[in-house]
């Protein structure tokens, strides 16, 4: 579905085309002044990040070895201590979880490819929430963040961890079965743009004696761009929280290869400035959801839309009162709701998925 242009008589920038600020619980805008004073703090002009100044508004918590409340524990699995490559891994309780293989779920958090790591609360909680309510093994990726790391590291990164799950499994401690062949990757944000890339190239040249297939691929928000300015980036520029052009703008500039402008491949894979991605036969149904208070709305239904000019599954869910990153706050009733979403779209590929299909 393509996004809808409102109020065109009066043009994008016109201040009357513009929706009044979200209303939001008050634990959601003291979470969000912390995350987004400490960013804006923290990119400095010269396109580094001061990243002691954003470790003051980016809460960090500790894996959990036991079990909480839900069942729930969580381990660090160090991949490549060369490059502080690591995953979370979150598993349920082996009576909450049944006898039969549980799907795992590869997570790679968001960011704008330059902030937060799997261990930031929110992405634990999250990432925790998920683990208890979808009912899988989530895997959550520490990878390198630009600017020290620029493209295509984080891609490099998120891939290696497939290949380290392939080869080594998951931890002993994981006491639940897992089947590695209903293998889904999610991601928010950047982490969702990195979705994309990862499944495209395991895809291309998947490992021959790999036990990972991608059964689908979950975008929450993805963080796609170009060098045009949508409708949505010009109506919402000084309305929505989180994202705005110039956070954006400066975190492409911190991720993409020195001199490469925003119709870089990494950034825009939907055809306008470009050609469009090649995607393999094996590409994964995915799942796309979208907000309408988030600046970047009309790059993910333009990313639905390519994938249905080329064939490929792809349902896109649409919140029309959501934020950036609603998602990391469950206080939030769309929150609960994509929950119920994504429960629905791993149970069904879950269910009709076969290791010889």
């Amino acid at each position: 579905m393509e996004a809808t242009t409102k109020n065109q008589e009066t043009g994008a920038g016109d201040e009357t085309a513009r929706p009044a600020p979200p209303v939001l619980p008050w634990s959601v805008r003291l979470q969000l002044f912390a995350l987004v004073t400490a960013n804006d703090i923290a990119q400095r002009r010269d396109g580094t990040v001061n990243r002691f100044l954003f470790s003051f508004g980016d809460r960090q918590s500790p894996a959990r070895p036991r079990p909480d409340a839900h069942g729930v524990r969580s381990a660090d699995v160090t991949v490549d201590a060369s490059r502080n490559l690591w995953a979370r891994v979150y598993s349920p309780a082996a009576e909450a979880a049944g006898p039969a293989p549980l799907p795992v779920l590869v997570y790679f958090h968001g960011g704008g490819f330059t902030l937060l790591s799997a261990a930031s609360t929110p992405i634990d909680g999250m990432c925790r929430r998920f683990c208890r309510e979808l009912g899988a093994v989530v895997v959550s990726v520490n990878y390198r963040l630009a600017p020290e790391h620029r493209h295509p590291a984080a891609y490099d990164d998120c891939v290696d961890v497939l290949r380290y799950l392939g080869a080594t499994g998951l931890p002993a401690d994981v006491s639940v079965p897992v089947d590695l062949s209903r293998c889904f990757l999610g991601g928010d944000s950047a982490g969702g743009n990195i979705v994309h890339h990862v499944a495209q190239r395991w895809t291309e040249a998947p490992p021959s004696d790999s036990p990972v297939r991608l059964a689908g691929i979950i975008l929450l928000q993805p963080y796609f761009g170009g060098e045009e300015r949508t409708e949505a980036e010009l109506r919402l520029e000084g309305v929505a929280p989180v994202v705005n052009m110039r956070r954006s703008d400066w975190a492409w500039r911190a991720f993409l290869p020195e001199g490469a402008d925003r119709n870089h491949p990494a950034a825009h894979v939907t055809g306008e400035a470009g050609p469009e991605p090649e995607l393999a036969e094996a590409f994964p149904p995915a799942m796309v959801a979208v907000g309408g208070l988030d600046p970047l709305q009309d790059w993910q239904q333009r990313y639905g839309a390519m994938l249905r000019r080329k064939g490929k599954a792809v349902k896109v869910l649409e919140f029309p009162d959501a934020i950036h990153a609603f998602y990391c706050f469950p206080e939030l009733p769309d929150s609960g709701r994509l929950v119920e979403e994504i429960r629905a779209f791993i149970g069904t590929k879950t269910a009709t998925h076969h290791p010889d299909a």
